[in-house]
């Protein structure tokens, strides 16, 4: 009824004998096509740094000249950069929020409402309260980044989040 096969000890040491081999010539590849892609990674880490090197002036006036455009756009409205970061759209800023304190909490709502009233009326702030604004002063990204960084190490330790990420 059933059969036990049985290997002869010859066929054994020969099989394992050709494994052997194909180990060894699989990690030999493998070692080539890492040592590839290592050259691959050089060669576009090197263009890279030579397209910055050439771009870097044109790059730096662009973002002065955004960073410039944006404060102003800001201090019109007498907003800070923070305060365009939207609870509703990522998760980590509402707990980022969450850890602020109650009173930086309800200065945020308070420059948040009085934008919206003057986007309403459709004036600005006047130039003297304007020029008091201070559009790049961040409260927020600071804990942002520390929320953010706690969450990537709990990614890695492969433990759960504390808090519910997902939007629902």
């Amino acid at each position: 009824m059933f059969r036990v096969s049985t290997l002869n000890p010859k066929h054994k040491t020969e099989h394992s004998a050709l494994g052997k081999k194909n180990t060894i010539g699989l990690q030999r590849e493998r070692e080539r096509v890492l040592e590839r892609e290592r050259e691959r990674e050089k060669k576009r880490v090197g263009e890279m740094s030579f397209l910055l090197k050439v771009f870097e002036g044109p790059l730096r006036s662009l973002s002065q000249y955004y960073r410039r455009t944006v404060g102003y756009e800001l201090s019109k409205y007498g907003l800070r950069y923070d305060d365009l970061l939207d609870e509703t759209q990522n998760l980590d800023v509402q707990e980022a929020l969450n850890r602020l304190t109650q009173e930086e909490r309800d200065m945020r709502q308070q420059r948040l409402k009085r934008a919206m009233d003057l986007s309403m009326k459709h004036v600005y702030l006047d130039k003297e309260t304007q020029a008091k604004q201070t559009p790049f002063d961040h409260y927020l990204s600071p804990v942002l980044a520390e929320v953010e960084a706690e969450k990537a190490e709990k990614v890695a330790l492969g433990s759960d989040v504390s808090y519910n990420r997902q939007i629902p």
